[in-house]
């Protein structure tokens, strides 16, 4: 399965502070993605509204942005992946937007909510 994840979204599962340094806890959040998906042989982009500064590179997952960063434009990229995906079926998107919801359904692609997800990270 490959496995779309609204970055910020999963990150803003946990009130710790991510606030205060988004590009660390981006960081932290890329860290959590590669052991999962190694540890579950998963496909995995992640899509985040603007692109990490310093840029975040990962050889295990794909750490993704949005051509233009503004509100909820991770979720306009998930979208436009979405569109262009041959088998949108064999998709799973991270996510707590219910209209990002609604639109991946649309597609034929699955939905899996962010705190749910999170929680499944944190216990890899």
């Amino acid at each position: 399965m490959r496995w779309l994840v609204d970055g910020m979204n999963v990150i803003g599962t946990r009130p710790d502070g991510w606030w205060e340094d988004r590009h660390a806890a981006m960081v932290r959040l890329v860290g959590l993605l590669e052991r999962w998906a190694i540890a579950n042989g998963e496909d995995v982009t992640v899509v985040f509204e603007q692109p990490p500064r310093p840029p975040i590179s990962s050889t295990v997952i794909t750490v993704a942005h949005a051509p233009r960063p503004r509100r909820d434009s991770a979720d306009d990229e998930i979208v436009r992946l979405l569109a262009v995906e041959p088998q949108p079926g064999t998709v799973r998107v991270v996510t707590s937007d219910q209209w990002l919801a609604d639109r991946v359904h649309a597609t034929g692609a699955t939905v899996q909510a962010s705190e749910s997800f999170r929680i499944e990270l944190d216990a890899d």
